[in-house]
């Protein structure tokens, strides 16, 4: 199987590594270190030169907590990055975001994929992934970035996010996206403890 997108293709045959550079003051894993433009594209060769076939990029923290970005903003933080990386490289380009108006911007400056922890769940989000024609990652969360990890709770984690998928699957095919555009991430930590995690990631392949 394979992904295309910006005259390109992924082939999906084989693991990938995913770069993460996350262009913001809070992330929990690399928040504060990359906010100039130069020291994102420094990053970005660095995890490129290290084999990363894809980059993430980020404009608003998910970290547990995490107070909002403004679309002004995320799009000052996201798109001249996302634009140098792909005037610069031959890689992959990722954003996550759950914004229409940077979903939109990404895909004009060269993105390739677009990577919704919101599963295009804002209002404008899944038309305007689907205007793009670009391949989407949906995540599954539950809550949201400021409430996920307060006690979170399952009768049956695979059966709840197994349909949550299936529901989200069925959204985006009606909206014009098709399924073989379509990424699933179960959300490991988004709203799941670490049993919930481990219960997941032993029926990954069940998801489809």
């Amino acid at each position: 199987m394979k992904l295309f997108a910006q005259g390109t293709s992924l082939d999906l045959s084989h693991p990938h590594v995913m770069g993460i550079l996350n262009v913001t003051p809070d992330s929990f894993s690399d928040g504060g270190t990359h906010n100039s433009l130069i020291d994102a594209v420094k990053h970005a060769n660095l995890m490129i030169n290290a084999g990363a076939t894809i980059i993430d990029v980020g404009g608003e923290s998910t970290r547990p907590g995490a107070a909002e970005v403004s679309v002004e903003e995320e799009l000052q933080r996201v798109i001249p990055v996302v634009e140098a990386i792909a005037q610069r490289f031959e890689v992959w380009i990722s954003v996550d975001t759950s914004k229409p108006e940077v979903i939109r911007e990404s895909a004009k400056v060269g993105a390739h994929i677009i990577n919704d922890i919101r599963s295009l769940s804002e209002p404008g989000a899944l038309e305007a992934a689907a205007e793009t024609g670009l391949p989407v990652c949906l995540m599954h969360m539950q809550g949201n970035p400021k409430t996920m990890q307060e006690a979170p709770k399952y009768d049956d984690v695979f059966a709840e996010v197994n349909r949550y998928f299936i529901e989200q699957i069925a959204r985006c095919e009606q909206a014009g996206i098709a399924k073989e555009k379509l990424l699933l991430d179960p959300g490991f930590g988004f709203g799941k403890n670490l049993s919930h995690n481990y219960s997941l990631l032993a029926r990954l392949a069940e998801f489809h």
